[in-house]
Parts: C-alpha cells; sequence; structure tokens
C-alpha cells in the first residue's frame, strides 16, 4: 500500500540551513536503462544532474546503447543480462572505472549497492520481480515503472516494503496522477479512483474489424512513445487492466473502488474522488518524463524546460466508458483482481507470452487475449502464493501458453 511517505521516516523536510547547502545528490539505480522509460529516466537526469547521479545501469541485450550510457553517465557498476555481451563491455568499460557484471543474479545484486538512494524499475515483465524485493529488502527506495511486479506479487512487495519501511513512488503516469492528487489527502479516505485511458489505435472498433490487424497497427500508438510490449498492451486495454491491478496495491482499494474511462486525448491523467464527493485530477501533456522526475525527485517538484499545456490547443476533453466486448483483456484484469490469489500472475505469464508471439506474427491480434482467457481457466490456483509459488505459475503458464500457440 502506498501511505503518507512523511510517516514512516525515509522522507525528512530539511531545514534552512541545510536547504542553504548544496545538498548531496540522490543515487539512481536504472534497472532497464535502454529501454523506454529507462531512456527518457536519463534526459531527465541530464536535464537535473544537480539533483541526481546515476550508480547504476542495466540492459538486457541492447549492449551497445549501454556502452554509450555508461561512457556519457560514468555509473559505479553497469549490468548486461545476456552474459555473452560480458567481455566486449568489460574491455570497453574498465580503464573506465566502471564495473562490469552480467546475468540476473548480478541484477539483484547491484541494486544493493551502498551508493544507490533510489531504484527505478523499468524492466518489463516477470522481470523485475526479484531484483526489486532485492532493493526493498536493502532499505533501497523504489521508483516503479515496472507494473508487472505488483499485478503478480502485490500483496508480497507491500509486506516487504512495510516490514523495511521502504517508500514506492509509481511512475505510470495514471498512477502518479493519483499520488499528485494524494498529496496532503492521505488521511483522508478515497471513495473511488478513475484511471483514464486513451483508448489505444483502435478505440471504436468492433471485433469483427480487428481480425485482420497487422503488428504495424497496433504499434501506433496515438499519444505515448512507449516500448513494443506496452504498447500492444495498450493495444489491447492488457495496459489498462494491469494498471488496474497495480492501482489495487498502492493504494489500498477494492475492486469496487477502481473504475475507468476512456479519455482520448490524454490529457487528464486520473481522478481521485473522496468521501463527500469532491474529486481531484491531475492534468498534464502525455510526456512520461514528467511521471519519472517526480518519483525520483519527491516530494520536491524541480523546474523543467518541458513543453507547457494550453488549453486552447485542447478546447474540447472527452470521456467514454470503455469497450470490454471487444477488448476483453480489461474485463479478464477485474477478474483476476477479485479471484485474487496467484490469478494475477497467471494472467501476466500468459500474456507475456502471446503478445511476444503476435511480435513473432505467429498469432493474431485477438488470440492474445484467447490465450489469455484459456491460461486462467487452465493454469493452477493459490490461494495464498509464496515467492516460490510465484516463480513456479510463471514457468507454469509459460509452457502452458506455448502450448496453446503451438
Amino acid at each position: 500500500m502506498l501511505s503518507d511517505p512523511w510517516k514512516n521516516g525515509s522522507a525528512k523536510l530539511p531545514s534552512l540551513h541545510a536547504k542553504m547547502k548544496k545538498e548531496k545528490r540522490r543515487g539512481v539505480a536504472i534497472l532497464g536503462s535502454t529501454g523506454s522509460i529507462g531512456t527518457q529516466a536519463l534526459e531527465v537526469i541530464s536535464e537535473q544532474e544537480g539533483h541526481f547521479e546515476v550508480e547504476v545501469l542495466t540492459a538486457g541485450n541492447n549492449h551497445k546503447l549501454l556502452l554509450e550510457q555508461a561512457i556519457r553517465f560514468q555509473p559505479n557498476a553497469v549490468v548486461i543480462g545476456n552474459e555473452a555481451h560480458y567481455k566486449e563491455l568489460s574491455e570497453e568499460l574498465w580503464g573506465r572505472g566502471i564495473k562490469v557484471y552480467a546475468g540476473a543474479e548480478a541484477l539483484e545484486q547491484v541494486v544493493q549497492m551502498e551508493g544507490v538512494d533510489i531504484v527505478l524499475t523499468a524492466l518489463v515483465g516477470f522481470s523485475g520481480l526479484r531484483p526489486t524485493l532485492k532493493a526493498i529488502e536493502a532499505k533501497k527506495d523504489i521508483a516503479l515503472a515496472n507494473k508487472e511486479t505488483l499485478v503478480v506479487a502485490g500483496e508480497l512487495i507491500n509486506k516487504a516494503a512495510r516490514e523495511k519501511r521502504v517508500n514506492i513512488y509509481p511512475v505510470d503516469s495514471e498512477h502518479s496522477a493519483i499520488f499528485q492528487c494524494l498529496a496532503g489527502e492521505f488521511h483522508n479516505p478515497i471513495e473511488k479512483i478513475y484511471l483514464t485511458a486513451s483508448g489505444g489505435p483502435f478505440r471504436g472498433r468492433k471485433r469483427d474489424e480487428l481480425i485482420g490487424v497487422t503488428k504495424a497497427q497496433a504499434l501506433k500508438h496515438p499519444n505515448w512513445d512507449m516500448g513494443a510490449k506496452v504498447t500492444i498492451d495498450s493495444a489491447t486495454l492488457m495496459n489498462k487492466g494491469f494498471e488496474v491491478l497495480e492501482a489495487k496495491w498502492l493504494f489500498d482499494l477494492k475492486p469496487e473502488q477502481i473504475d475507468v474511462i476512456v479519455h482520448p486525448q490524454s490529457i487528464l491523467h486520473s481522478i481521485v474522488q473522496f468521501e463527500d464527493g469532491s474529486m481531484k485530477a491531475q492534468m498534464g501533456l502525455p510526456d512520461m518524463k514528467l511521471p519519472i522526475q517526480y518519483a525520483l525527485a519527491y516530494p520536491d517538484r524541480l523546474s523543467t524546460t518541458f513543453p507547457r499545456f494550453d488549453f486552447l490547443d485542447y478546447p474540447s476533453l472527452t470521456f467514454e466508458k470503455p469497450d470490454t466486448d471487444t477488448f476483453g483483456n480489461l474485463a479478464l484484469a477485474f477478474k483476476a483482481m477479485r479471484e485474487g490469489g496467484n490469478r494475477p500472475c497467471i494472467l501476466n505469464a500468459a500474456n507475456e507470452v502471446a503478445v511476444a508471439a503476435f511480435l513473432r506474427d505467429e498469432i493474431k491480434f485477438l488470440q492474445i487475449q484467447e490465450c489469455n482467457e484459456q491460461a486462467l481457466e487452465k493454469a493452477t490456483f493459490i490461494e495464498h502464493p509464496t515467492l516460490e509459488d510465484y516463480i513456479e505459475t510463471d514457468r507454469e503458464v509459460r509452457s502452458l501458453t506455448q502450448a496453446l500457440i503451438h
């Protein structure tokens, strides 16, 4: 649960004397620095170099971009997931005083380094779970861009964060919006939240119009610049379903307290409704750099050169109900949330495999949802899963979904 960070002692209001002194730069570890969120985070840090220092950069496969980033930002350490690239990276960076590691175990270790103050988890999918848990164990604050971590194991993450008194700051624009709306309101119970969705590239279409959808069409998001997997999830509304599940854990909500509305302009990022009926909304241009910076710099708002919103450019803001008959993944996410246990983990694993298959042109667009539905029906249900259960569920469902595809 995301609670008031001022209460747990990890966020402290600096004294006037401390403000007058040059403050220590916040050490940042970016897990997934070569992806969409990671590269935008480095843009933020470039503009705010007086506030942040890059301690760790990691990538799965893109060793060439990781090398460029390491030379530019001079981190303490880098990790490459694909061990085949270790030798080349090591040879290039050793003389620059940058430590180079490889593999999943190294990823879990570097987040615990002494110079790291906050870990930005921008990994895609299930791979973000274990490094996030390790960072929490080491009492590092988390800037969470890897929504699947909470989707898969929200109860486990929240328990660990409470025990270690660690703050989790949301990076998703919708959850950042809710967090911003709650500033000064943490003592006031939430009646309901509304997550907004652009509707993706196929908003307004019916199922029979989606039969021949191509990968190129699905990757053309109308408003946001994101990685391939998240963009496809947005086209199927699975991304919004995952955000629903993430919101449950971040803000300690029941399913009936969460609603989704389609807002094609992507200007109003989310709404909080309080018990007196009053509503707060956070607005801004669709640019991920703002929520990234807000998470890294919280509780401060740092001056930026980001483009400013002009109401005259958007004379009409519209809202509509999502079509869950056509885009059934959103309904599947609500179903998984209500049933609990390892159901969200099942849904995430099936979806990761199905989306990867679609991106390889092995299945059609509508088959992504079909794979997710069948996995939820066939996979083993565990009401109170442990970490080992989540890992086994992920393995089982990936194998099951591969079999459905082939």
